[in-house]
């Protein structure tokens, strides 16, 4: 039994980047591993934010090297490299991240506190105006007052106690579904908020970031912009 076998593979596919056998070099995948570029933190940044589109460099169709409108906010318009690869390589925009996850079980338990109506014990008889509620794309079960549900999560959202910020709460009022995502790989942005909660119904709709909340970020104290 030749030991060195496989650490020989991975140190061949490490070292040249072909992913694969090294006797069939020509059925392997190229560029799989890469050295990280080390010139400058800029430089560092943008090889770890880049984006590949795994088809031939030789085709001549548009689209797949054309920003998609998806893409807004999330992949750098300006930032490809010329020649073949125009739009083939991209790079996430600067403000742009992708989610860590978080478990979903815990948010599903603070659901049932609330009033959610576990799946396996609803009546669909008895409210069929019911909402939906899916966590990560499962139907855990219905509420009758999504409205105030809603509004609950997103004020606890943000405590690091009940909801990290990157868990994503989404209302679809025609489709009555609440759409609840704490999954990793979700490639988010920042947004700015509005005012939304009926205690500050004479705001309602302003921007919840306001001046004094740069002049204590400039001062280097704490910022509460949205207590529990």
């Amino acid at each position: 039994i030749k030991t060195g076998t496989i650490t020989n593979g991975l140190k061949y596919a490490l070292a040249t980047g072909n992913w694969g056998e090294q006797k069939k070099a020509a059925s392997s995948k190229a560029g799989v591993s890469q050295v990280l570029n080390r010139y400058t933190f800029a430089s560092t940044l943008s090889h770890l934010r880049r984006t590949n589109t795994p088809i031939g460099r030789d085709g001549k169709i548009a689209k797949p090297r054309q920003l998609h409108n998806t893409h807004w906010g999330l992949v750098c318009p300006a930032e490809t490299p010329e020649g073949q690869a125009c739009g083939l390589v991209k790079n996430l925009s600067l403000m742009c991240y992708v989610s860590i996850g978080s478990p979903g079980e815990p948010i599903i338990d603070y659901l049932t506190m609330r009033g959610m109506e576990l799946l396996e014990e609803f009546d669909p008889h008895s409210a069929q105006d019911a909402t939906k509620i899916f966590v990560n794309g499962v139907w855990v079960g219905v509420h009758r007052d999504p409205t105030r549900l809603h509004n609950n999560l997103r004020t606890i959202r943000g405590d690091p106690n009940y909801l990290i910020e990157e868990v994503s709460i989404i209302r679809d009022i025609r489709e009555r579904e609440l759409r609840i995502l704490t999954d990793a790989g979700r490639v988010m942005r920042p947004l700015f908020v509005v005012e939304y909660r009926s205690e500050h119904a004479d705001r309602k709709g302003d921007l919840v970031l306001r001046r004094e909340h740069l002049q204590r970020l400039a001062a280097d104290k704490d910022v509460a912009i949205n207590p529990v």
